[in-house]
């Protein structure tokens, strides 16, 4: 069983985590210099307005905002913790000139500032089929411009490298093993084909979009981050798609949003999480399954066997890997969640042909 906590609170003091109380965080902030992100900088006097067109003014302002919070994301995670950021740049016109605002080369260099270690990291190549995407002067040289597809998760660890030191660590962080050939393309360092989720909000009060990450990419990165047992941080929730993929990873999560209208968005995605989760985790047996026939076939049969599940692997460091899908989620009260877990069920046999 695992607990899940949404906390509707501002991350800049994330008094719910204890100094080194979280193994991973993984979150997106809001973006400096993205217009529907203007009000929230202003609010915090850090905006566009308060700095009355100076650009580079406003662009730091808001930067120093986000600051305060990766102060704490460092204070929150335990030695070897992880920190993954996702953050895209912005182009704006700003004082009558176009340009680029490079956010992610600026909270690299506050997170470096406060401590971290960095990683290699990832490039997220997201999917457009916007027939008018192209800025600036369209076929017409120099006016035209590149258009930004994609965007940066950061990787950074607080100090070394994580140790496991107890028999029990060891034991969990072989059953959080990834499947060999899932390896190979989570870590790459282009992800491709991860489609943005849907951004329009139903609820009443809240904004009308938000910048929410595919769940996909949030499960890639706590399944290659942490270990069953850990506790995700997010500080940045929005519709808690960190809390989700916690949840389907048997991790616990703790996640802050300043913004109570997403409470019934994130209440509403954790009711419908077990129908989701299972099919993504069928999804990999399935897949690992097609990829070990498909071997050998080649004849290159797999030399190990993964023996929770009975299958063939490549390495023996798949043999112990283990998964479970969600029984169940129930909500208790001030954001509290509990998932129960079960064994996968077998995939239904195919109908004889008649």
């Amino acid at each position: 069983m695992t607990r899940h906590e949404a906390v509707f609170a501002d991350a800049a003091r994330l008094d719910r985590v204890a100094d080194g109380g979280a193994a991973l965080a993984v979150t997106s902030p809001p973006y400096p210099m993205i217009a529907m992100w203007d009000p929230l900088f202003a609010e915090r006097g850090a905006g566009i307005e308060q700095a009355e067109g100076r650009c580079d003014e406003a662009f730091e302002g808001m930067h120093r905002g986000l600051d305060a919070v990766w102060r704490e994301v460092y204070r929150a995670l335990a030695p070897g913790g992880i920190a993954c950021i996702v953050v895209g740049d912005a182009t704006r016109t700003c004082d009558g000139v176009f340009r680029l605002f490079a956010s992610h080369a600026r909270v690299l260099a506050g997170c470096l500032a406060i401590g971290f270690q960095s990683l290699p990291g990832i490039i997220w190549r997201k999917t457009t089929n916007a027939p008018n995407k192209f800025m600036g002067s369209g076929m017409l040289p120099p006016g035209a411009y590149v258009t930004l597809e994609h965007e940066h998760v950061l990787v950074l660890r607080k100090g070394a490298r994580r140790r496991f030191a107890t028999a029990a660590e060891r034991r969990l962080r072989a059953e959080s093993a990834f499947f060999w050939e899932e390896r190979n393309q989570w870590f790459s360092d282009v992800w491709f084909g991860l489609t943005g989720a849907d951004q329009t909000l139903s609820a009443e009060d809240a904004r009308s979009r938000s910048g929410a990450f595919p769940f996909e990419l949030a499960y890639r990165l706590v399944n290659m981050f942490s270990v069953k047992g850990d506790t995700v941080l997010d500080p940045f929730a929005g519709t808690g798609t960190t809390m989700l993929a916690a949840m389907a990873s048997e991790r616990h999560s703790i996640s802050y949003e300043i913004d109570a209208a997403f409470r019934p968005v994130v209440e509403a995605s954790a009711a419908a999480l077990p129908a989701c989760a299972n099919r993504r985790i069928r999804e990999r047996l399935e897949r690992h399954r097609a990829f070990v026939e498909a071997r050998a076939r080649m004849g290159r049969p797999c030399a190990n066997r993964n023996e929770p599940h009975d299958v063939a692997c490549v390495s023996g460091q798949e043999r112990h890997l283990l998964l479970r899908e969600v029984a169940g989620v129930e909500r208790g009260d001030d954001g509290v969640f509990t998932v129960r877990y079960a064994p996968v069920r077998a995939p239904r046999a195919a109908e004889p042909e008649r």
